[in-house]
């Protein structure tokens, strides 16, 4: 099997900030992955908050945060196992960041070494 990252992406920062039903569901989805063997890494959140990210760019150029430059922001990730990137993809469409106008890119994790 392969390793895929699900790396999930919001517009808004407010969404960031999840009602307790949210964070039930998404536990649910995370549960759902693991009951089947196929949670690698339960991952983490990247924190939004000012201070928390710096871009570093050629010639040792840091801003702040990719926050002023892009649309979107990485919230976080979790590593799954699955045969196929469709199938990585398939665990991804049960997730309910898209009930707020998130979505999830989908990567297949190169391990070096094998």
């Amino acid at each position: 099997m392969k390793e895929f990252a699900l790396i999930f992406r919001l517009k808004d920062i407010s969404d960031f900030k999840p009602s307790p039903e949210q964070i039930q569901e998404r536990l649910n989805w995370l549960g759902s992955i693991a009951a089947q063997n196929k949670l690698v890494d339960k991952g983490n959140t990247l924190l939004p908050a000012p201070g928390a990210a710096k871009t570093v760019k050629a010639d040792n150029i840091v801003t702040d945060g990719p926050y002023t430059e892009i649309k979107e922001f990485i919230s976080g990730y979790i590593i799954v196992r699955a045969e196929s990137i469709d199938e990585a993809v398939e665990m991804a469409k049960g997730n309910p960041i898209f009930k707020i106008g998130g979505n999830i890119e989908v990567r297949e994790v190169l391990k070096v070494g094998q």
